[in-house]
């Protein structure tokens, strides 16, 4: 089992799914956010970021961009950086659960915790693109 697991996880469709998969909630954020663009006026602006769309425009540009990098394993570490970066930014931002009264400061923390975990993700994502060794035919 151990060896068609190795093969499974070696070859590059594999890598293209988890890459894909990982970067799901950043593209899908940023084409909901470009296809209902008042929308994402109105959370940019719920959250006092000002001018809101502009502030949409960066925000759909960075997740489609990051994304695309990543999934593309071109420039991955940039990818993940930007993706990395605009997570940690949404914690004081939009999850600032010290500010909070419960319930909303658990369950906001909970969302920061899978924020935190969400970046380790990136992070190794990062790091396995730059150690990725060639495949093996087999």
């Amino acid at each position: 089992m151990s060896s068609l697991i190795e093969r499974l996880t070696a070859t590059s469709w594999f890598g293209f799914l988890a890459r894909t998969i990982l970067t799901f909630m950043f593209w899908m954020s940023g084409i909901a956010k470009l296809a209902d663009f008042d929308g994402g006026v109105a959370e940019m602006a719920h959250f006092g970021l000002e001018p809101p769309a502009v502030f949409v425009v960066v925000t759909a540009v960075t997740q489609l961009v990051g994304s695309a990098l990543i999934i593309a394993n071109r420039w991955t570490w940039l990818g993940a950086g930007m993706l990395a970066v605009f997570t940690a930014l949404t914690i004081p931002i939009a999850h600032a659960f010290w500010t909070m009264e419960e319930p909303m400061r658990t369950v906001e923390f909970y969302v920061v915790m899978e924020h935190i975990t969400v970046i380790g993700a990136l992070m190794v994502v990062t790091w396995k693109s730059a150690k990725a060794p060639a495949v093996p035919a087999h």
